[in-house]
This record gives structure tokens, sequence and C-alpha cells, in this order.
């Protein structure tokens, strides 16, 4: 696709969660080829992307409230299995492929997708990244995620660390790209709300036993009956036996049950951003959340109440000037961000988030107009590199060593049928109440 064109680019999002989903497709419509979309905005000049989205099937795909509540609109949207969307991918075509999953998932379809434009003359542009702070997995994530056209990163620190792994091991790093988070936006802060509001942000895996959410839940309705001025908000992910990239064994709107919270604590749901507009104070112990409050210039906190632990991720946050515990917080604690450390993080809150992706829409424009295509996807693991590992990763996915889909994987040459859809849903209900009600009570058994 020439970059001089105004046909707007097609592009797919593959996604396997709802937070997948919205960082999927805010990326494509930030990375789509063209002016700035801020620019493009103003100007209204640029046509926007044609945006295709793809929901892999599986316990994590998002329900209807879960995406009205991203409010990220696509032009088609549809559940596919990982075979389905290779075949699509092989029947349509897309100027650019966003993979937003997690890394085993990206190393299937990158597999799979070679497999499917295999002797093609032009193959899209295929794009991978994550969705927020890495700190865990690294270089686990990063190899999985090898093959890709673009590995986003989402600040300069990741873009050090992607390429110090990928040289580490020899590998072409080339893929590396430094953008930003591409939900960040919103108003900057400019002053105290009436009433002054407190937000905790609610992670759905961390921390990851009842005695610690508990706890949590405790000092959030104490500070809330220390302070009754103030209006305190526990800010959740999902209503329960609904899931999102992480599990939720012990949903907090189970734990408040046996509290007895003041009026002016409540549990609220909903976009971030929209949240973020009224807070005063945004508590977390490692969300995200995090990133977008700091880009707005909003008081933010990253709880040491459990310890500064790599299983929490708050480690992540080491030299923010974020750290501070509920007891620093009930007593009027106000906590000052280093800017330096900011400024590495992908928190561009000096204004120049409108040209974070410029380099990212520059580098796709180019493999577009590549002469000739682009050259065929080959990921650091092959059936030859890693023959132990490869095999099962591709399996998961019904897809053979070489990426070809295995016997008995899931038609996708047409529509299924009522009754197939009725059996898929009553299938993936069943499923995820037993991840989300059987797993947990079993396991809880096995500690006693």
């Amino acid at each position: 696709m020439p970059s001089s064109t105004t046909k707007p680019p097609r592009i797919a999002v593959l996604a396997d969660s709802d937070t997948r989903w919205k960082w999927g497709a805010l990326t494509a419509n930030r990375i789509a080829p063209g002016p700035s979309m801020e620019t493009a905005s103003r100007e209204d000049t640029q046509p926007r992307p044609a945006l295709s989205g793809f929901l892999l099937r599986g316990r994590a795909t998002p329900t209807a409230r879960q995406l009205e509540e991203v409010g990220v609109r696509a032009d088609s949207l549809r559940e596919v299995t990982a075979v389905e969307f290779l075949r699509a991918m092989a029947d349509e075509s897309y100027d650019i492929v966003v993979l937003a999953l997690v890394g085993g998932g990206v190393q299937a379809m990158l597999h799979g997708l070679g497999r499917v434009w295999e002797g093609r003359e032009k193959r899209p542009v295929v794009v991978t990244g994550y969705v927020g702070v890495v700190y865990e997995k690294l270089a686990d994530g990063l190899l999985l995620r090898h093959g890709a056209d673009l590995v986003l990163a989402n600040s300069r620190q990741d873009a050090e660390r992607f390429r110090a792994v990928y040289e580490g091991v020899r590998a072409d790093a080339s893929a590396v790209t430094e953008v930003a988070l591409p939900f960040l936006g919103g108003d900057a802060y400019t002053g105290e709300h009436d009433p002054y509001t407190v937000v905790f942000a609610a992670q759905p895996s961390v921390p990851d036993n009842r005695k610690d959410r508990t706890y949590l839940l405790e000092r959030l309705v104490r500070h809330a009956t220390l302070h009754p001025e103030r209006e305190v908000l526990l800010k959740l992910r999902s209503k329960p036996g609904e899931h999102t990239t992480h599990i939720e064994e012990l949903p907090y709107q189970k734990l408040v049950q046996r509290l007895d919270p003041p009026a002016n604590f409540r549990m609220v749901y909903g976009n971030m951003g929209e949240v973020l507009d009224r807070t005063d104070l945004l508590v977390t112990i490692s969300s995200t959340a995090a990133l977008e409050s700091l880009h707005r210039r909003v008081p933010t906190v990253v709880l040491t109440d459990l310890g500064v632990r790599e299983t929490l991720g708050n480690h992540h946050f080491v030299g923010s000037g974020c750290l501070a515990s509920w007891d620093q917080l009930d007593d009027g604690h106000r906590p000052e961000p280093d800017e330096e450390w900011v400024a590495r993080q992908g928190v561009v809150a000096d204004g120049s988030y409108d040209h974070a992706f410029d380099a990212a829409r520059e580098r796709i424009t180019k493999l577009l107009d590549r002469p000739g295509g682009l050259p065929p996807l080959t990921p650091y693991y092959t059936p030859a590199t890693a023959p132990g590992y490869l095999p099962g990763l591709l399996a998961r996915h019904h897809l053979g060593p070489d990426g070809t889909p295995l016997p008995g994987a899931p038609a996708a040459d047409r529509e299924p049928g009522p009754v197939r859809q009725i059996v898929r849903r009553a299938a993936r209900g069943a499923y995820r109440h037993g991840v989300q009600r059987v797993a947990p009570v079993i396991r809880r058994m096995g500690e006693l």
C-alpha cells in the first residue's frame, strides 16, 4: 500500500482477552500509516483504518459488557479459533495484522501465518507487543514474539531491554520499535475535586491469596472510615464469572460482603480513563493504571504494605517516587513522582505523546512499500532450534510443527449453525465455571 494513497489501510487485530483487545485495537489506530492520530483527527484529512477484530476463543474471551466497557469500535468483530483466524488470513487481504496475544499464542500464529502466506507475493506487516508493564518472563515472552515485523516496546527502558535480549541470543533485534502505551491520554490533573476522590485500582491476580486481598480491602474501607469527607472507590476490572487477561479466583465483590463499609465507599466499573477524570489519588499494587494516572499527573501511589516484590510487580516502580503504604496515605501523604523515571517508562506527560507512534508508522509505511514485498516470517524458535518446546506450543492451537492445522482441527469453511453456536456457548460457560469456581476449591483442598 503506497504511502501516498488515500485508501484506508485494512488492519486485522487478533486478541485473547478484553485488555489485549483494548491494546490491540488502540494500537492499530495509532500505527496506521499516515499522519499521527491526533493530527489526522484535527485536520480530518486522513481516512481512518478499516479495523477487523478477531477474538480468540478461550477462557478469557471478552463478554459483550467487557467489550462495551473497552469502548473501541471495529468495522467487524467475530470470535474465532486459531485455525479459523488463519483461514481468514489466507482468504482475505490485509495491510497490517496485530497479534494481541500471550507469547505462546503469538508464536503459534507466526508459524501458522508463515504457512498460509507461503509463496504469496505480498503479505501484511505483522505487529505484536505487550499490554503494559513487562516485569516477568522477559526472555521467554520476547523470544515467543520474535519473528514479527514489529515488536512494540512501550517505553525507552523496554526498548533497550528487548534489544539486549534478542542480541544476547544472536537474534535479529531490528523489529523492536519504541512507542508508548496506546491508551494514555485524557486531560491533565488540575486540582482537587469535590469531594476529594481516592481510587484503588484492583488487579485480577495480584495479590493472589485471600489473606492479602482481604487486607487490602480492609485498609481501603478503613481509609474511607478515617476520611468521611472523601469518596473512596474500588475500581474493578470484571464482574464475578467474567475473565480478563488473568484469572480472578477471589473477587473483591465477594470479599466485601463480609465487611461493613461506610457510605463514602463504593465499587465501580467502567473505562479507566473516565474514572481518572474524577480521581485525586490513584492507589494500586502494580496496575498499568498507575502509568495512565502518572501520564495525566494525577497523584499516584504504588503500595508497599505487602512488600516490594517481583511476584507483586511493584518492584518495577522502584525509583518512581510513588512507593508508599496505607499508613502514610491515612496520614495525608502526597507522592511526588521522579520525572526522569517517569520519562523512561513511556509516560510522556510532557506533551510529546502525539508523536510517540511516529517511528512505528514510518517503519510500517516502508515495509508496505518494500519492492517485491516482505520476506517470509522467521521466528527465533523453529523445529530445529527448539524441538522440545515449539511443537507443544503449536499443538495447543491445533497446529503441527510446520504450522499446518492438525487433523481434527476445528473447521472454518462455514459459519457455525445455531446448534453449534449454542453448544459452543454452553461449553465455554462450563469451562469458565470450572476455572473460576471448581479449580480454586480443588487447589484450596489440596493445601489443607
